[in-house]
């Protein structure tokens, strides 16, 4: 079984400039904001992320030139109790593990 790296890096930018905001195509601000999550509150959904799906199980996907990927597939639970199925993705490198995007499942 994999585990990634519990110090994964994850970009502000991945959070306050696309999921999170209202965008024309593959918009998923209005998912999360079914668990709360908005702008303002964006920190919660990376503390969410890291405790409650990045321990799980992680499946290797493809190689890239950017490293390995992988997906984690889980429950997110908001702050109002919502729960979201997820699926995040990540990419590991032999410097870092660095969270890439988050789907509904």
């Amino acid at each position: 079984m994999v585990r990634l790296n519990q110090n994964a890096v994850f970009a502000e930018e991945k959070f306050t400039k696309y999921l999170l905001v209202k965008l024309p195509k593959n918009d998923k601000s209005k998912f999360l904001a079914l668990a709360g999550y908005t702008l303002e509150n964006w920190q919660q959904l990376v503390q969410d992320i890291r405790i409650q799906i990045l321990p799980l199980e992680a499946f290797p996907t493809i190689n890239t030139e950017f490293g390995q990927k992988y997906e984690i597939y889980g429950n997110l639970i908001g702050q109002n109790g919502v729960t979201l199925r997820v699926i995040t993705v990540w990419i590991v490198t032999l410097q870092e593990t660095r969270f890439v995007t988050l789907l509904p499942e």
